[in-house]
């Protein structure tokens, strides 16, 4: 999507709103021995209360309302019987629809007391989507992202999920730019448009490099099995930046 009005900044920062204010309410929610179906009923509420629709659900047919992904699950985890358990690494991802306007978010959360070096990956996985989002601008190439994201994570040691991307979003969850690589790439000529939406969501890992299949249709691994962190929002470019839709409030 490209934003030509300011009725359409207007709706996306509404949705934004809701899908920001509802991850972070289930974020706090999270307590050892509740299982990840419990966590998802609670987002669910939470959505249909502000009159959103859960987008992957909606879309895809996603057996929950959000994916919720703890430790060796690296990202559409299906909210299930699986019960948090204290050290737990937990992703949360809310994206959701209203009045035709889509937003997309997740961040990884520590569940009570977790290794250190988990809560610097966690600590850097921020700091990694922050870097990506500081490339988006109106002109600016849409490889740089992933070329400044990639700079980042290997000064420290980190490695790069490298087949899950960001992409466009808008009006649908899934839109151009279809794929934006969080890692570096070559040959990638396109640059960013102005009022362009798109998601920064770099997939940081100690080791990982790959998402792989699982058992059933959703879940995805990592490979090989490494601590993975997630955090993504959905920006809109313009010529000082960009503008942050998802953001609690």
């Amino acid at each position: 999507m490209t934003i030509t009005h300011e009725d359409e900044l207007a709706a996306l920062r509404i949705i934004g709103r809701i899908c920001a204010n509802t991850m972070q309410a289930m974020a706090s929610a999270i307590v050892p021995g509740m299982t990840t179906r419990e966590l998802d009923d609670i987002g669910r509420r939470l959505l249909e209360a502000e009159g959103a629709v859960s987008a992957p659900e909606s879309v895809y047919a996603f057996p929950g309302a959000t994916c919720i992904s703890v430790n060796e699950e690296v990202a559409h985890g299906i909210p299930g019987d699986r019960i948090i358990k204290a050290g737990d690494l937990v992703n949360i991802d809310v994206s959701a629809s209203r009045d035709g306007y889509f937003a997309d978010t997740g961040a990884s959360f520590r569940v009570a007391d977790v290794p250190r070096i988990l809560e610097k990956l966690c600590k850097d996985g921020k700091r990694a989507m922050q870097v990506g989002i500081d490339q988006v601008a109106t002109d600016k190439p849409i490889a740089g992202i992933g070329n400044a994201i990639e700079k980042f994570a290997t000064q420290r040691g980190y490695t790069l999920i490298r087949n899950l991307a960001s992409h466009g979003v808008g009006h649908s969850l899934h839109e151009y730019p279809e794929e934006v690589a969080t890692w570096a790439t070559k040959g990638d000529r396109r640059r960013i448009t102005k009022g362009l939406v798109l998601t920064v969501e770099p997939f940081l890992s100690t080791g990982a490099v790959w998402a792989e299949n699982g058992d059933d249709p959703w879940t995805l691994y990592s490979d090989p099995c490494a601590p993975v962190v997630q955090y993504e929002h959905t920006v809109v470019a313009t010529d000082s930046g960009a503008i942050i839709i998802t953001l609690p409030g």
